[in-house]
């Protein structure tokens, strides 16, 4: 079986003292929203993210990736991207 690794959402945030703090509501938003709860639902493993510093705007970038099986990537695609 294969398996596709996807980035299905980021966003960024400005230069906070605690980013991990920070980012808890939107990643929240996320996971309750429509696409983030069929993420959730049809992800082969749980999804994770990253903090990343992004030095071009002196913040953070959070990206949440999830390995999905073919047909639903394709789904994915079609309907969220």
């Amino acid at each position: 079986m294969s398996a596709i690794n996807v980035i299905v959402h980021k966003f960024r945030m400005g230069d906070v003292e605690d980013p991990q703090l920070y980012a808890a509501e939107p990643l929240y938003k996320w996971e309750t929203s429509e696409m983030g709860q069929w993420v959730m639902k049809n992800s082969i493993d749980q999804p994770t993210w990253n903090l990343i510093p992004n030095l071009d705007i002196y913040g953070h970038e959070v990206i949440i990736r999830a390995t999905l099986r073919p047909e639903d990537y394709t789904y994915w695609k079609l309907k969220y991207e």
